[in-house]
This record gives structure tokens, C-alpha cells and sequence, in this order.
């Protein structure tokens, strides 16, 4: 099944579950969700056509409806939340259809029982749907989400307080309104000490959402400064690091890293920064980030430095540690995991900006920030010769994005492309501000030939553009290619002095009527630097003849015109729009919502208010007169939009008329060329006589030259031999001079030679005597040597006869012991005896003492030996360490 056919379907099952709310229905309704859940079509969702447009309204409209089943309540959300990840698709979904509005009525509508998984479930994809999104004043039940998340933030469930504290933190962050609501609030104190506790909490993530939550609603007042002290900040740091350097999970690092950017905002905490000590290591583990396969990872981490780069003294401690080269390894065994990290991020800057457009367009776009940042810091300091090498790399991969792309590949990658062109030229731009080395580089790497193919590609989408239906993103993506435009012109200007061909590319595309809107649109822009490239560009082709300036400035009024218009329509929407919401909060909540204030489109509910019937039963109580201010702020918009394609219609007029006058010139001037042509033939007649009569006096000339050629080879000649001989001369100095200067350097040496030879016979007379005295000590060393040796063998011989000793009293307490052996024996045979009758136990035991007293008495006599034993080891260990014997024998044989 198509994408089409499937959304009808869906529609249609939105109206039968609408007109009747039965289980099949509902069933039906659920099942053509999940086939729409299956086909990924969230380009076609988004895209602001109409039938996608009415199904995400009814979508809308199901889930806000308290009556209906939560199943098919969270199936919808459920399929919606897939697309909160994609930027274009979240912004549509937080300001289109209003989806955080309805988010919050679900969770009003079931604030009694918060442990519902539809609450969770809502909480976490709201907390998705805010991030990074400034949420309206007038969405509904934003009061009421804000009670409930103050309220339940100390709830039993752990999952409800880590998505209540994630959505109050993207809530209270950058919103002064949602700020103030906070602190007007009864029970604020308490929240407060709430948020305090959860910093001792052992959920890491839980700890960033308190911290972010306290940052953004205490910073400034004695609670925030009392936290944020020069005490606690530090601890502050080190866990904001650790947790961007070790975080296991991509949301927690991104909440730290969103705090660390918010507090940096603060002088007083960048100052602290400047002075943490642990900076310089924490910087190059984060840095080492850059190296993750992960594009959020790499996203979020480039986000903290260029953060880091607008405090200066860590801008140049940035620009220090990713340009400098890369240190010599060495110590080789190093852990790769250490190497790894600490491997040149200037590298791993280079692949993020190179990657593909379809990619995730923050990646480049912080990676080019960045490098941007950086550079600029580089050629204002110091590092500029060091971080030539990576320049010329960098240009090498950089300027090859600033290729046209493929006019097939559709206007969201266009889009991409002129955005990541923009940088690269602002990039390109900081570079030509260095010295001239880098300027060098610039114009090496650099072709006219690729700037003029993306200006004349970009100036063919904008014209294509203009001609065609004036939607939102056209005129966006119009923006953006007259940016890109601009500022290559901007570039091509700097560069137009080294390179010849880029000057005539410069002012011939200066001349061409199509830069009229890429002009116009800067010359109007709200962005003052768009402004001042425009009035650089316009200054330098204002002098050109053919510069279309009426066409531009009957662009510039009709532009004006509409900005007129659009800003005093959307005074008047705003207004409308407070109005609507005050008016919601009184009707059930099906009715806030400005997608489900009706069942039919907008033609057939105009239709219905001319013909004067009444409106069908869920809209009867609304006042028509509040309905009517509603679409005429519609219809009137509508009529804004007509006014600016009759502004356009009119400049298209002139620019026809504008093109006329130019015929009429091209006409006049082509009679006057023909005019000049015919007298320029009479003259080339005249000129052909006289270039008869010049050739004869030519031949003549000729002739003479040739005289004058045969006298100067003479002299040629002559001086060829002179200067032969002058270089002779020369070459007979030369020699002379050698040899003189090593004539005076051979003297220098023979005296050098002498003094060295007189120093090294009184050396060697020093060393003859010293030879005597070391001979006259060696005879004495021999005779004492000697007398040693008769005193080693008198020891040998004592040594010899101790062991036989040694070896006899061994043997006899061997004898001794077997004797010892034979007693206990005699004792046990005298033991069973003793058994038999008490009478021969009475003898046995007179026996056993004497042969007892025998045993104490040989024990005595062991004893005894042993002592002797003990002192001849005694002396043999001293007669071995005098003759070095083999004292480990001789101490096993008397250990056995």
C-alpha cells in the first residue's frame, strides 16, 4: 500500500472513530496507525500538504480527547514521538499543530492517577519535544503541567522523577516566563530543597537535571550564589567532566554539557573555570570525544568548545591544545586507549566537516564553528606558523564541499549544502585575515572555476524559486541560497587581486540581473552582518554600467512592503491568538485545541457561517464572533500573501519593461557598430596601401639589419675571447685566495699540532711513573696473596678433620637413637602385659620409670651433642667464608 492510499484510510478512520467511538472503530483506527507506523513517511507527514495535514489534526484531536482509550491515546503518541528526534518534523510538531499543548491536557487530565503508563509515557516524549524548544506562553495547560511536575518531582517512581525533572529543566532553561511562574508559586521553597536533596542522589542523571533546574531559576539570586560558590563549584566541574568524558548515556552528557554552556554564561563562573586546576587534563580527555564514532557524542562535545572559545583565556588554551603538533611518543608502552584519545583532535575536526550531507547537520556545523573559532584565535596569537601544515590539510578537504551539488538531489540537501558552504566561506574568510602564507594557501587550493559554478547554481534555484508557489520554505531556502551567494562574492572580492580570472568572474556575474534578489533580500535582512557584505557587494558594482540598480530597488520597496504587511499581521495573530487561549481555558479540552475546533475543512465551515447555520454540537457553545476574528486573521493573511505576489507581479513588470529599454540600447548600439564597421573597412583599405609602401622600405631595413648583424657577431666574437680571458683571470684568483687561506689554516693547525704533542709527552711521562707504583703494588698484592693461600689450605686440612668428627658423633646418635627405638618398644610390650593382671602392672610400671630416668638421661646426652654439633657448624661456617668453600654442602650434610 502507498503512502497515499494509507493516509486516506487513516482519515477515514479518524472521521468513522469520530462519528462513533466503538471498539471496532477504534480497533480499525489503531491498526491503520500501525500500518502508517510501518511506512516511515515522515516526509510526507511533514510535508504541508493538505491530506497529511487533516490526518495529523485528527490525530490530535483522538489523543487529546479524554475519552478516548488510553491504548490507542498512547499508540498515537507513540507514532508521533518517532518523529521528535528530526528538527523540522519537532518544530512542526511544537508549533504547527500544537502537540505540547495536548501532551500537557493528557497529563491534566489524568493528574489524579500519575502512575498510568500514558503519564510516562507522555512525560518522556514532552521531555524530547522540549529540548532545545522555547515553549509558548499561550499553549494550553502549561500552568497546570508546570503544578504537576512541581508536585510529583519527589514521587516513589524513579522513571516519573528523572521525566519530570528532564522536562522541567528544558521548561525553566532560557524561558523567563516559565521562570517567574516557578518562583511565584507557593510551594517554591520546597522545591528548592527538593532539587537540593536530589544532589546527593546516585543517579548521575538524576543530579544534571537538579543541577540545570537550580541553574536556570537560582543563578542570580542567594540560593545560586550559595551553591555556586568558589567551594562547590569546583566539585561542580569535576562532575560536569566526568560525566561528559564517562557518561554511559547520550541524554545525561547532553544535559551536562547544556549546563556547562548556560554557567559559563555567567563571568563570575568562567572565571572560576580559568582558575580549575584539573582543566588542562579535562580538556584533552574531552577532546579525545572528537575520536566517537557517535555524531551526537562528537555534536555535543564541539557545542561545549565553541561555548569554551567565547571566554578568551580558555579560548586560547582550546586553540592551544587541538592545534598544537603532535608530541614525539616516547614511552612505547603506553595504553592504546591513552594514545587514542590524546591523537591530534585537529584530525578528527577534519572528518566531522567532511561528512556527508545527509548526515546530521549539527556535526559539521559545530566542527566548522569551531575551527572557525579557533583560527581566529591562531592569527591573532602566535600559533598561526605552527598550524600552517594543518591549514594546508584543511583546505585541501574543506574547499572541495564548496562544489555544486547535484541539482537531483531535492532542496533539503540544497538546503544543507548552502548552509555548510556559508561556513566554509566564513571559515575561508577568517583564513585570508592571517599572513600571506596563509592567503598563499588560500589562493592555491581555491579555483575561480568552482566559485562560479556554485554562484551561478544558486542564482538559477533562486530565480526558479521566485518564479515558483511563495510558500515558507521556498522563501527560506531562497534566504539561504542569497546568503551563500553573497558571501562566495564576498570571497571571490578578497581574492580577486592574486587571482587574474577570478577578477573578470567577479564583475561579469556583478552584472547579471539575477543577483538583483540575493541583493534585495540581504539589503532588508533583520541580521546586521548580511546587511554590511550586501552594502560591500553593492558598493563594488554600483560603478558597473550594466548593474541592474531600478530592478533593485524596485525589489527593495516590494520587500519592504511585505515586511509592513507580515509584521503588522502578526501583531494581530498574536493578539487573536492571547484571545483564543484565555477562551480555551473555560471549554473542555477537546476545544483549545485550534486543529479540533472543527470536523470539516475550512472551505465548508465558511460556507456554513455565510449561510448562518449553526455548528455542529461540539463547537455550538463557542461565540461566532470569536470564530469570525479567527479566519479573518486567515483570510487576511491570505490577502497578505496576495498583496506580495502582486508586489513581485509588479516587479516582474518592471524588470519586462527594464528588459525592453535594454533591447532598445542593444538595437541602437548594434546600428552604431554596423556604422563603425563600414568605416572601419575604408580604413583597412588605406591601411593596405600603406603597407605596400611600408614593405619596400622594409626589404631595406632588412637588408641593413643584416649588415649591422654580420658587424655585431664580430664583435660578439672579440668579446667572447676578452671575456674568456677575464674568467681565466678570475678563475687564476680564486685559486690563489684557496690556497692562501689554506696555506694560514695549515700553519694554525702545525702550531695547534705542536702545543698538543708537547702536552701529551709530559702526559705519558706522567703515566710512566704512575706504572711503576701500580707494578711495585702488585708484587706486594702476590706475596700477600701467597702467604693467604698457605693459611686457606692449613684451614682446608682443620676443616677435613672437624667432618670426621663430625661423621663419628653422627654415627653414635644414630646408635643412640635406635637404642631410643628399642626402649619404646619394650615400653609397649610392657603396656599390653600390664593388661593382663594388676600385679605385672605394678612391675611394669617400676620398669617403665627406670627406663624413663634411662631416656631423660640419654636425652641429657643429645642435648649435649647437639651443643657440641652447633659449635663445630659454628667454626666450619667461619673457615668457609674465609676460604670460600662449599658452605651449602656442608650445612645440608649437618641439617641431615
Amino acid at each position: 500500500m502507498d503512502v497515499s492510499t494509507c493516509l486516506k484510510s487513516l482519515l477515514l478512520a479518524i472521521r468513522q472513530y469520530r462519528n462513533n467511538k466503538s471498539a471496532l472503530n477504534a480497533s480499525q483506527l489503531q491498526k491503520h496507525i500501525e500500518d502508517v507506523c510501518g511506512l516511515k513517511c515522515g516526509v510526507v507527514l511533514f510535508s504541508g500538504q493538505l491530506l497529511p495535514s487533516e490526518c495529523l489534526s485528527g490525530l490530535m484531536e483522538v489523543a487529546g480527547d479524554p475519552n478516548t482509550n488510553h491504548t490507542l491515546t498512547g499508540t498515537i503518541i507513540s507514532l508521533l514521538a518517532q518523529f521528535a528526534s528530526d528538527g523540522e518534523a519537532k518544530e512542526a510538531l511544537h508549533s504547527s499543530y500544537n502537540f505540547t499543548g495536548t501532551l500537557a491536557a493528557i497529563i491534566h487530565c489524568n493528574t489524579t492517577t500519575p502512575e498510568e503508563p500514558l503519564v510516562l509515557q507522555c512525560l518522556n516524549v514532552l521531555q524530547r519535544l522540549t529540548y532545545n524548544v522555547r515553549t509558548l506562553h499561550c499553549v494550553s495547560h502549561i500552568h497546570e503541567l508546570i503544578s504537576f511536575l512541581m508536585q510529583h518531582v519527589q514521587s516513589s517512581n524513579d522513571d516519573t522523577v528523572k521525566a519530570c525533572l528532564g522536562l522541567m529543566a528544558n521548561l525553566c532553561r532560557h524561558d523567563i516566563s516559565v521562570q517567574s511562574h516557578i518562583k511565584s508559586q507557593s510551594n517554591v521553597k520546597a522545591f528548592y530543597r527538593a532539587l537540593i536533596n536530589f544532589l546527593g542522589h546516585n543517579c548521575l542523571t538524576v543530579v544534571v537535571f537538579a543541577l540545570s533546574i537550580l541553574s536556570s531559576l537560582t543563578l542570580n539570586e542567594e540560593v545560586g550564589q550559595k551553591l555556586f560558590n568558589a567551594k562547590n563549584i569546583h566539585q561542580t566541574f569535576q562532575l560536569i567532566f566526568n560525566i561528559t568524558v564517562n557518561g554511559d548515556g547520550t541524554l545525561t552528557r547532553n544535559y551536562a554539557v547544556d549546563l556547562l554552556v548556560d554557567l559559563l554564561k555567567n563571568p563570575k563562573i568562567a572565571d572560576y573555570l580559568t582558575k580549575y586546576k584539573h582543566l588542562s587534563v579535562c580538556l584533552s580527555e574531552v577532546l579525545g570525544l572528537l575520536h566517537s564514532k557517535d555524531p551526537d557524542t562528537a555534536s555535543k562535545v564541539m557545542e561545549l568548545l565553541v561555548s569554551l572559545c567565547s571566554v578568551p583565556v580558555l579560548r586560547k588554551l582550546v586553540c592551544e591544545t587541538v592545534l598544537r603538533p603532535p608530541a614525539p611518543r616516547i614511552q612505547p608502552g603506553t595504553r592504546k586507549g591513552v594514545q587514542a584519545r590524546g591523537s591530534e583532535p585537529s584530525l578528527a575536526l577534519v572528518h566531522w566537516v567532511t561528512s556527508p550531507l545527509d548526515g546530521p547537520e549539527q556535526c559539521y556545523m559545530q566542527a566548522l564553528s569551531l575551527l572557525t573559532e579557533l583560527f581566529e584565535e591562531a592569527i591573532d596569537s602566535s600559533l598561526c606558523c605552527s598550524a600552517q601544515s594543518f591549514v594546508e590539510l584543511l583546505l585541501q578537504e574543506v574547499l572541495v564541499l564548496l562544489q555544486s551539488p547535484d541539482s537531483t538531489e531535492g532542496d533539503q540537501l540544497l538546503k544543507k549544502h548552502c548552509l555548510r558552504a556559508g561556513r566554509v566561506i566564513s571559515l575561508t574568510l577568517s583564513l585570508l585575515c592571517g599572513d600571506d602564507a596563509l592567503r598563499m594557501l588560500v589562493s592555491q587550493r581555491l579555483s575561480p572555476e568552482v566559485c562560479v559554478s556554485q554562484v551561478e547554481l544558486l542564482l538559477s534555484y533562486c530565480q526558479d524559486l521566485a518564479g515558483s508557489t511563495c510558500t515558507t520554505s521556498n522563501y527560506q531556502l531562497s534566504q539561504v541560497c542569497s546568503e551563500v551567494v553573497l558571501k562566495t562574492l564576498e570571497l571571490m572580492s578578497h581574492l580577486k587581486q592574486q587571482m587574474p580570472d577570478m577578477e573578470t568572474s567577479f564583475y561579469r556575474i556583478l552584472q547579471d540581473q539575477r543577483m538583483v534578489t540575493p541583493l534585495s533580500l540581504a539589503l532588508t535582512s533583520n541580521c546586521r552582518e548580511h546587511v554590511q557584505v550586501a552594502l560591500r557587494i553593492l558598493f563594488e558594482a554600483a560603478p558597473l554600467p550594466d548593474f541592474p540598480s531600478v530592478i533593485l530597488g524596485d525589489s527593495i520597496a516590494a520587500n519592504n512592503a511585505y515586511r509592513q504587511r507580515d509584521g503588522e499581521l502578526s501583531i494581530r495573530s498574536s493578539s487573536a491568538c492571547d484571545d483564543v487561549s484565555f477562551a480555551g481555558k473555560s471549554f473542555s479540552m477537546m476545544h483549545a485545541e485550534p486543529s479540533g475546533s472543527a470536523y470539516h475543512s475550512i472551505d465548508s465551515l465558511i460556507k456554513k457561517l455565510r449561510n448562518g447555520v449553526e455548528l455542529q454540537e461540539k463547537v455550538k457553545d463557542v461565540h461566532m464572533s470569536e470564530v469570525i476574528d479567527v479566519y479573518e486573521q486567515k483570510v487576511s493573511a491570505l490577502a497578505c500573501k496576495e498583496s506580495r505576489l502582486q508586489d513581485l507581479l509588479e516587479a516582474k513588470a518592471l524588470a519586462l519593461s527594464q528588459a525592453d529599454r535594454l533591447i532598445a540600447q542593444y538595437r541602437c548600439q548594434r546600428a552604431q557598430a554596423e556604422a563603425e564597421a563600414r568605416k572601419l573597412a575604408s580604413l583597412l583599405k588605406d591601411t593596405e596601401r600603406r603597407k605596400e609602401d611600408l614593405q619596400t622600405e622594409l626589404n631595406d631595413q632588412l637588408l641593413e639589419v643584416e649588415r649591422l648583424k654580420s658587424d655585431s657577431q664580430q664583435l660578439l666574437e672579440h668579446n667572447s675571447r676578452l671575456q674568456a680571458v677575464a674568467d681565466q683571470h678570475q678563475e687564476l684568483k680564486g685559486t690563489y685566495n684557496q690556497l692562501l687561506s689554506r696555506y694560514d689554516k695549515g700553519e694554525g693547525m702545525l702550531k695547534e699540532l705542536q702545543a698538543a704533542h708537547i702536552s701529551l709527552t709530559q702526559q705519558a711521562e706522567g703515566l710512566k711513573k704512575i706504572n711503576e707504583g701500580f707494578k711495585l703494588q702488585q708484587e706486594r698484592t702476590l706475596a700477600e696473596m701467597a702467604e693467604k693461600e698457605e693459611q686457606i689450605k692449613g684451614l682446608k686440612s682443620d676443616v677435613q678433620e672437624k667432618d670426621r668428627n663430625i661423621t663419628g658423633l653422627q654415627n653414635e646418635l644414630k646408635r643412640q637413637e635406635e637404642q631410643i627405638h628399642e626402649m619404646e618398644e619394650n615400653i609397649s610390650i610392657l603396656r599390653k602385659e600390664l593388661n593382663k593382671t594388676e600385679q605385672a602392672r605394678k612391675d611394669s610400671s617400676i620398669k617403665a620409670s627406670s627406663l624413663e630416668l634411662q631416656k631423660s638421661q640419654l636425652e641429657a646426652r643429645v642435648e649435649k651433642m647437639e651443643e657440641d654439633l652447633s659449635k663445630h657448624t659454628q667454626m666450619i661456617a667461619m673457615i668457609h667464608s674465609l676460604s670460600s668453600g662449599k658452605l651449602k654442602d656442608v650445612t645440608a650434610n649437618l641439617s641431615l
